[in-house]
């Protein structure tokens, strides 16, 4: 068993006094040996309790980041890792991240106290010097507080230098440069067995080919790498818990993630990382074996998905956007396990959607259509009042149907009873068309449209219609476009030019 690294805990007050500067210049070449640490950790708890638990440090090889780019300049995550030198207490790297205990703690099993255990692994340029590692969680308001501490020298002989395994198989797919100036993306096989090796390869190109007919991707294809990294797995697909299907996989992919059928997510997060990092990577996307629709998405943590259902399409692009750029899901009409996932009277950290609490400063000001309305009407409640009154009509005509088989009607009167339902939603589904047209104008207008972040009142959108939400477009709206601009200026280093 390997040792574990001696810890000494730092007093966190006298790391949290330190002023912190987002935009602060840090020289790479001054602080970090040019590679990189990856720390193991467990997040252990529920709603009200939290803790993290050190399980090893491992060195890794050449770190793959934009040196410019060590004190994030975003407000994305809940959840942020800064690393200060211990000598002079100053902060020389700071990333936000999302983590998957970080919606459990949402859920009603965590409310009701049930604690839980989850793998994940934060990684940052190796400092030259003894330093400060340090994980801060925000409150219920957004604000940061200490949570983890560790004091750590870079000599200590606890941290582990190990080769990566040489069996896996890199493929490149695309490569633009130098991995410091290009945005690169390593897609990790998942249910794949040791003889679909060149299916693995076939399904990564086929979704590097998908991800670049979006913009702004399709625009920026020059500003990327793309690796994937292929480990057989024992048996195909992943574990579908509901369907009582259970597979040996490498990453543990599952889907019932968070007592939600569809939505997919990996056990192993420390696996995850120790295979992703045989490539140089900025993010990580991991290809399920799998005809299933579903998949899931943690910012600066990994995206999810199938490759072979009708919708992987969409499904891996939606994804892609919560891991790589912070988005938020911009529906409000689907069922998800969270319980407040946004509090009220909080703005949300993502860019994509906003609280509104002061509607003279809507957060993408700068993309707002001239003379648009703020908050901006579009039909919805006349359009939601239709849609009730449309499910009362289907769950009366289901009742009167089963009623009318159990007294043995005829085919006859079973069929006029159909009739009338498609006569009377027939009209409903006429009047929500007209709504519609009336509002259609609004389709390519950036404005502040209520219904966002599983809540139908509260929270709001910029546009209509987003891949990121439920709508009819399967496009990014130009305020995620815009992120998503963001963030690959930031790898890129344009950010600090």
């Amino acid at each position: 068993m390997k040792g574990r690294l001696a810890i000494i805990l730092a007093v966190v007050l006298l790391v949290t006094a330190a002023p912190v500067r987002m935009t602060a210049v840090v020289d790479f070449e001054e602080y970090f040996d040019g590679r990189a640490l990856r720390f193991d950790i467990f997040q252990v708890g529920n709603a009200a309790e939290e803790e993290i638990i050190l399980d090893h440090i491992y060195r890794e090889g050449t770190w793959p980041e934009n040196p410019a780019g060590l004190i994030e300049p975003f407000e994305n995550g809940r959840y942020l890792v800064r690393v200060y030198e211990a000598a002079s207490n100053r902060l020389i790297y700071s990333r936000g991240f999302e983590c998957m205990f970080g919606e459990y703690k949402t859920t009603t099993p965590a409310i009701e106290g049930l604690k839980r255990v989850f793998k994940r692994s934060v990684r940052i340029p190796a400092p030259k010097r003894t330093f400060l590692f340090v994980v801060e969680v925000r409150d219920r308001k957004n604000i940061p507080h200490p949570l983890f501490t560790l004091r750590v020298d870079p000599a200590d002989y606890h941290i582990i230098d190990e080769k990566p395994p040489s069996a896996d198989f890199v493929h490149e797919v695309l490569k633009n440069g130098d991995p410091k100036d290009k945005v690169d993306f390593v897609f990790l096989a998942e249910g794949y067995t040791a003889g679909e090796r060149d299916k693995f390869v076939a399904d990564l190109e086929r979704l590097t080919g998908w991800l670049f007919d979006f913009e702004p991707y399709k625009s920026r294809r020059s500003d990327f790498n793309v690796r994937g990294v292929f480990r057989p797995s024992p048996e195909p697909a992943m574990d579908e818990p509901r369907q009582g299907r259970f597979r040996k996989t490498v990453l543990d992919a599952s889907f019932n993630a968070l007592d939600l059928d569809r939505y997919m997510l990996v056990e192993e997060g420390h696996r995850l990382r120790e295979m992703a990092g045989q490539a140089s990577y900025d993010a990580i996307i991991v290809m399920v074996n799998s005809k299933r629709y579903g998949g899931g998405g943690i910012y600066n943590d990994y995206c999810i998905s199938t490759v072979d259902n009708d919708r992987s399409k969409t499904v891996f692009v939606h994804e892609l956007g919560h891991s790589f750029a912070g988005l938020a899901d911009e529906y409000y009409t689907s069922e998800v396990s969270y319980n407040e996932f946004y509090p009220k009277g909080v703005e949300p950290l993502e860019p994509n959607i906003t609280a509104l609490l002061d509607p003279s400063h809507v957060k993408w000001a700068e993309l707002l259509s001239p003379g648009i309305g703020i908050p901006t009407e579009y039909g919805k409640r006349e359009i939601e009042s239709l849609q009730a009154e449309r499910r009362t009509i289907s769950s009366d005509i289901r009742q009167r149907i089963d009623k009318a088989k159990s007294q043995g009607m005829s085919e006859a009167g079973l069929k006029k009873i159909e009739k009338d339902f498609k006569t009377r939603t027939a009209v409903i589904d006429k009047k929500i068309g007209e709504i519609r047209k009336k509002y259609a104008h609004l389709d390519d207008k950036v404005g502040v449209f209520e219904g966002a972040g599983y809540a139908s009142e509260g929270l709001y959108r910029p546009m209509m219609n987003c891949i990121m939400g439920s709508g009819r477009n399967n496009e990014f709206c130009l305020v995620c476009q815009k992120a998503i601009e963001r963030m690959i200026d930031y790898y890129t280093g344009r950010t600090n030019r």
